[in-house]
């Protein structure tokens, strides 16, 4: 908008008292350029790459979430190293599984409203707050979902009040699930979670918890051919986050490399990973 004198103002939207949330703020003044706010025709039916599984685990110090790194689309390998786990926040991080380009893309417009948040109220909003707001962004995608196109993520952060790691899942109408211990999600899931279940036990060292974590993916991509395991001929590993009272931080792929080897080498004469 110009005013007087030909300099450009800010709309009256930016000058109007209002919510301190970010996506509320679009949706009502541009709600198109949301994703909720794209709609497909009726009946359309669109393929589109798929993001599979996420897994993430509670240690001694906070928690661990990997993701595989393989997309599909349909029958077809669309993607072998896409990323799946990012960091939300300072003590948060997001994983995602089912529509890829929506799934990033909420997660994005998420990691905005969360700065958002911190610029307007002068302080960082509480764990269980954060994924309450995820909530109702996954709840508004909605009608893309009943259209096939689901995104449904997976949600772990350290509590500063409590001072531990807490894991949150969600369905695809915004349900939001505190969980125990571990979970996992995605086409893969039920393979990870059956070797979570065997491995997992409270109080585990980080070293020992990023260990699972690739194990129960490694499950996960023996019998689920949308999950991509750790690809040694590639030199692709999967994508792993630590979550504690120092904030968040990605394994590297040098000392993802050894926590590979070892599990492989484990399973050479084992692939049913007996113990």
């Amino acid at each position: 908008m110009t005013g007087t004198g030909g300099f450009r103002r800010l709309d009256d939207a930016f000058l109007t008292t209002g919510s301190s949330s970010f996506t509320e703020f679009v949706a009502a003044h541009r709600p198109q350029l949301l994703p909720t706010g794209r709609a497909l025709p009726t009946g359309a039916t669109l393929e589109a790459p798929h993001g599979t599984t996420i897994v993430s685990l509670l240690h001694e110090g906070g928690v661990v979430m990997a993701g595989d790194r393989r997309a599909t689309m349909g029958n077809i390998i669309a993607n072998r190293d896409m990323e799946k786990v990012f960091a939300a926040d300072e003590y948060s991080a997001v994983g995602i599984a089912g529509t890829a380009g929506i799934a990033i893309e909420l997660v994005r417009l998420y990691q905005v409203e969360l700065e958002h948040y911190e610029k307007i109220e002068g302080a960082i909003m509480s764990l269980e707050g954060k994924a309450n707001r995820l909530a109702s962004m996954i709840r508004g995608n909605l009608p893309l979902a009943m259209q096939g196109l689901t995104v449904v993520p997976v949600y772990a952060g350290y509590d500063l009040d409590a001072e531990v790691g807490r894991i949150f899942s969600y369905d695809v109408t915004g349900g939001c699930y505190s969980e125990n211990g571990h979970h996992s999600t995605g086409s893969g899931s039920v393979f990870a979670r059956g070797a979570l279940k065997k491995l997992w036990r409270p109080g585990l060292p980080e070293d020992k918890a990023v260990s699972v974590a690739i194990e129960a993916l490694y499950d996960a991509a023996d019998d689920d051919s949308a999950t991509g395991g750790p690809d040694v001929g590639r030199q692709i590993w999967p994508t792993v986050a630590v979550v504690d009272r120092q904030g968040v931080h990605f394994i590297p792929d040098a000392q993802l490399s050894e926590v590979v080897d070892a599990v492989v080498a484990a399973r050479r004469d084992n692939p049913g990973g007996a113990r």
